[in-house]
């Protein structure tokens, strides 16, 4: 059974997720960690964990989801894995960064593209790759049907969806998205968001006020 542990890191208040099981093998999702606790915080909990990082694995490219890729990939030895349409937002990172009065260190290549339907196995647990696209192009959400839970990014949120405002944001397309990728999942489906709290499909489907 996998175990989630809920990290929120820099001012853009990013959910980073490190999933692990009884065979303390893990995975991180989406490395925000910027400052230097924050680093700190997330290396003191793999190492209190007696966890054993096997993979790094991002929802989508933006900024404020990757500060913390090449800290892990210095520290862990695991390359960050995406899905390949995400790779035009690379090339403006650093500028992008400074826009909000970021440094970026920038990211260490990367260990291979996501593909939508891919299985991701660590330990003796497996996370299956949705692609998501609409509030960014390469946007991947990671569904456990065994535990009962989807990691979203920043693609469905508690009352609300991702913004579309943004380069390569299409808001029919995200409605797509979630329709057939996310609403077809069981209506008890822990939803676990790129920003905020937890909650279900089955909430949404009901109260979700953007979503017709």
């Amino acid at each position: 059974m996998i175990q989630l542990e809920r990290f929120t890191f820099n001012s853009f208040m990013v959910n980073t997720y490190v999933l692990y099981d009884e065979t303390k093998e893990a995975v991180i999702v989406d490395a925000a960690c910027y400052e230097p606790f924050e680093k700190q915080g997330l290396s003191d909990f793999i190492v209190d964990s007696g966890l054993k990082i096997v993979r790094q694995i991002n929802t989508h490219c933006h900024i404020d989801h990757i500060f913390g890729s090449l800290f892990v990939a210095e520290k862990y030895g695991v390359l960050p894995e995406f899905h390949k349409a995400g790779l035009p937002f690379l090339t403006e990172a650093d500028s992008i960064a400074h826009t909000f009065g970021y440094s970026f260190d920038g990211l260490p290549g990367h260990g291979g593209f996501l593909e939508d339907g891919e299985v991701i196995k660590f330990g003796k647990s497996s996370l299956r790759v949705l692609y998501t696209p609409g509030h960014a192009d390469g946007s991947v959400c990671f569904y456990c049907s065994a535990d009962g839970f989807v990691i979203t990014g920043d693609v469905l949120f508690r009352d609300t969806v991702g913004r579309t405002d943004l380069p390569s944001g299409d808001f029919d397309l995200l409605m797509e998205s979630i329709k057939t990728k996310l609403f077809t999942l069981p209506e008890d489906t822990v939803v676990y968001p790129g920003h905020g709290g937890e909650t279900t499909i089955g909430y949404e489907m009901v109260n979700n006020p953007f979503i017709k």
